[in-house]
């Protein structure tokens, strides 16, 4: 099954039709378009239960977590195809953005049967692949999505721009927001902003991954990364380290926790988050867990030829 998600950023009618064509190479395809938040899921739900061999997210990161949701826990494999303005977890498969190129790999994955489970994070109860941002970089997602018309001809553009306005006007910088707590018993009682993530990188700033921890891999527990301080010298240098490679490290301002099996982050007062690029709101309570096997994923083989030579 291909979920197609027509709305985001790089799909377009024409390379629909060309990955269907690729994909159908061999392959029995049946093609669907969501329509609406939740509407992958249960396409995907609906696929693992008819006995579909392997569930396709086309689309941005938003609809592989809806496709990765529906499948785990069952015998239905993920495969992903960049379709959005970043496609963190694609790239992070090794994967070009061109999602013609993309699916030429995905196809030389399946046809291979190179199919193995991996781990994924889970947030009161939701599945995530790569990330889930909690407080400014939340709020940073909040105030992209408000703008949501313009992210498919703005991506990137969008997104400095959401961070330096809500760095400036739209974000609390002087008070911690929540305090997070370690099943080892440990605590970190002023959490200004926080990313737990599964895999490595955090996102990508065009090309340049931005490389918060090589420890966050699918075979491990996940790793929390916490600013005790929003002051702009200490983000700056991070995310400069960051984009030179080999993860940030640990500080008086900055956490770093590996291997994290499971994790609570709480408040008394509301805080922003997001999971693999989508806004979900506030809430005053997170409960993490890192969840082995969680879903069988495609593993996508060598690259192809070229779309013009399609």
């Amino acid at each position: 099954m291909l979920v197609v998600n027509a709305f985001a950023s790089s799909v377009t009618a024409r390379n629909t039709v060309v990955v269907h064509q690729i994909l159908s190479r061999g392959n029995d395809v049946e093609i669907v378009e969501t329509n609406r938040r939740g509407h992958a899921t249960r396409f995907s739900q609906d696929a693992a239960r008819r006995g579909i061999d392997v569930v396709i997210g086309f689309g941005g990161d938003g609809t592989l977590n809806e496709v990765a949701t529906g499948v785990a826990g069952t015998d239905t494999a993920l495969g992903a195809l960049p379709g959005g303005s970043t496609n963190v977890f694609a790239r992070t498969l090794g994967m070009p953005n061109d999602p013609v190129l993309a699916v030429q790999q995905l196809t030389d994955g399946i046809n291979s049967n190179n199919i193995e489970p991996i781990g994924l994070g889970k947030v009161n109860g939701r599945y995530f692949c790569f990330h889930t941002g909690i407080g400014y970089d939340a709020a940073v997602v909040k105030e992209v999505e408000n703008h949501g018309s313009l992210k498919r001809w703005a991506g990137h553009p969008l997104f400095i721009y959401a961070a330096v306005h809500t760095w400036a006007s739209k974000y609390d910088r002087k008070n911690p927001h929540f305090e997070l707590a370690f099943a080892n018993g440990d605590r970190v009682v002023e959490g200004y902003f926080t990313v737990v993530l599964n895999t490595n990188p955090y996102t990508y700033l065009g090309n340049r991954p931005l490389d918060l921890s090589p420890a966050a891999t699918l075979d491990r527990g996940l790793v929390a990364v916490t600013f005790r301080t929003m002051q702009a010298t200490t983000i700056l240098k991070s995310l400069g380290g960051a984009l030179r490679g080999g993860g940030v490290k640990p500080t008086a301002s900055l956490d770093v926790h590996e291997d994290v099996e499971s994790l609570s982050i709480t408040s008394h007062q509301p805080f922003p988050y997001q999971v693999d690029g989508d806004y979900l709101g506030e809430t005053t309570d997170l409960q993490f867990e890192h969840v082995r096997n969680a879903v069988r994923l495609v593993r996508p083989g060598v690259a192809g030829m070229s779309p013009d030579k399609l």
